[in-house]
């Protein structure tokens, strides 16, 4: 019998197990030495100085500021209300889960979904320490959440669906688990222009929240197969090479990419259900 030809992801021809194994592999180990975007440098391309006011950061616990990953703040254009529902999809150490938490109230819940399970250990350990009775977390990939359907008024995600093999899929799923007339908000990576070839296969810059970015129009175009209406993008930021540069590897510069400026940038966009 013949064996069975693995999936390769539709976006770079990458086998999608090995994209996982990548991920899983690099966010591991952001749980476990608490590493953070939060404490990184000027030439990133995140920094919760940059993207949370600092009345927010000051309300967070220092343990889910230590595994911080995000590149946008999903929560300030997400119009939340006491005593709804919020699922963050790639919740990782919980600082979007933790706020959303402070703003629907004890009423509310926030449920935060993430496939490493030593994220969702943190995690889970950072709410019971700090008194998030309304606050918790799921292991689960995001093209599978483990939330049933019509759940959530409104679904959140920072910096995550970049990293998926399967951003259709995750945008099916977001869209099934959604109330009718719940909201799409998003912080992601996105691209202005095509990567080169080489970069697109390069497994460290996809689990970096690079080689895995969709060009903008195939981006809107999965919410739109989804089956979202009032797409907006809020806000852009694009990053120049010196803020990319931590993020490919340096076997992947030696293969001569040539400078990176505006081909990358971080967008906050907006979505609903219909109701």
């Amino acid at each position: 019998m013949s064996e069975k030809p693995r999936r390769k992801s539709p976006r770079a021809g990458v086998e999608e197990t090995e994209v996982r194994k990548a991920v899983r592999e690099h966010y591991t180990e952001l749980a476990t030495k608490g590493t953070s975007c939060c404490g990184s440098g000027e030439n990133t391309m995140c920094g919760c100085s940059d993207i949370y006011p600092q009345a927010e950061l000051l309300s967070l616990p220092a343990d889910a500021m230590a595994v911080s990953a995000g590149c946008g703040n999903p929560t300030a254009i997400a119009s939340l209300k006491k005593g709804m529902t919020v699922v963050d999809l790639g919740s990782g150490g919980g600082i979007d889960v933790f706020l959303a938490a402070k703003k629907i109230g004890p009423k509310g819940k926030a449920i935060g979904i993430d496939m490493t399970p030593e994220m969702i250990y943190r995690a889970r350990g950072t709410a019971s320490e700090n008194g998030y009775k309304n606050a918790e977390f799921r292991l689960g990939e995001i093209e599978h959440i483990p939330v049933e359907s019509s759940t959530a008024d409104v679904v959140i995600s920072n910096c995550v669906i970049n990293l998926s093999p399967d951003k259709d899929q995750v945008f099916r799923e977001a869209f099934r688990v959604l109330k009718p007339g719940g909201k799409l908000a998003v912080s992601d990576i996105v691209l202005l222009k095509e990567l080169p070839k080489a970069l697109r296969h390069d497994l460290s810059a996809w689990s970096s929240c690079v080689s895995g970015a969709l060009v903008e129009r195939e981006y809107l175009g999965a919410m739109k197969r989804a089956g979202f209406v009032g797409i907006k993008v809020e806000d852009r930021a694009v990053y120049t090479h010196e803020q990319l540069s931590d993020y490919v590897s340096s076997e992947g510069q030696g293969k001569g990419h040539g400078d990176l400026s505006d081909t990358v940038a971080s967008y906050r966009v907006t979505a609903s259900k219909p109701r």
